[in-house]
Order: structure tokens, then sequence, then C-alpha cells
């Protein structure tokens, strides 16, 4: 699976341990930035992940912050990003299984670096359950076509 990531400064160091995380799993990372630990603003870095997701280049899409919730709500302005805050293994097993979450976003002062990675794993395991999610999920996207054009 093609993945991008990207994080500001508060999330750097867990985004460089899930690159290598992925990698060793055979997944292809697109490392959007940032490339150190300088402060830095976060739209810069996660807005062209989330594009690239929404495009089609990257199937998925993992970024990271202090507490990750900037970097949902940059990710979410995107349309047909839904982006979810993760922040154990349960909400990401349930942003998958329930709202086909394309995205997820870490805060690496709120997770230890086993959580982050446990919840990654999690994430990119789970299905899609489909079935009366289909039409939440629908709902969601026409909101996008009429106010995130």
């Amino acid at each position: 699976m093609r993945i991008a990531v990207a994080s500001d400064h508060a999330g750097f160091r867990y985004k460089m341990k899930l690159v290598d995380y992925l990698r060793e799993r055979g997944h292809e990372v697109v490392d959007f930035g940032t490339y150190s630990d300088n402060p830095v603003d976060y739209p810069d870095f996660i807005h062209p992940a989330a594009i690239a997701v929404t495009q089609g280049q990257c199937e998925r899409g993992i970024v990271l912050g202090g507490s990750g919730n900037g970097e949902a709500m940059v990710a979410n302005r995107v349309g047909g990003i839904r982006c979810a805050v993760c922040w154990n293994e349960e909400t990401a097993r349930l942003a998958r299984a329930h709202n086909d979450a394309n995205m997820i976003s870490l805060g690496q002062r709120l997770l230890s670096e086993e959580q982050a990675i446990a919840i990654v794993g999690t994430w990119l395991s789970t299905p899609f359950e489909g079935g009366r999610h289909i039409q939440r999920i629908e709902k969601i996207e026409q909101i996008d076509r009429q106010f995130l054009k």
C-alpha cells in the first residue's frame, strides 16, 4: 500500500518511527515532511499529504502532531478525506470499520511509541464493514461536494 505521512515538529519523532515500521511491512511511504523537530506550521505539511490521498496518489495517510487535533482538522478540510484522531486501537478499528477512514491523526504527546505503532497496525489491518455504514459515508461525500469545493 502507498501511504502518505506528514507531521509537524511535535510529531516528527513518531513519524520517523512509523516510516520505518511501514517500510518494514512492505508499504511504500511518501513523506511530506517535516524533516526535523524544528518548529513549523503543520498545515504546510498536512495539506499536501491529504491532497495526495484524495487525488489517489496515496491510498491512505497518517499525520502526527502534539495532540493530532490540528492535523486532523487540516486533513478534513480536503474533500474526500475522512481523518480520525485515534488514541487507542479501538478508535483505530472503528475509524476503519465504521467510517472508512482513509487517514488517521496521532498525538505524539498523548501516546507511547508502542501505542502509536499498535494503532497504525490495527487501522491498516481493519477492513471497512460496509453495510449500514455506506449510506453514512455517502452523506459525508454529499457534504464534501456541497461545501468543500
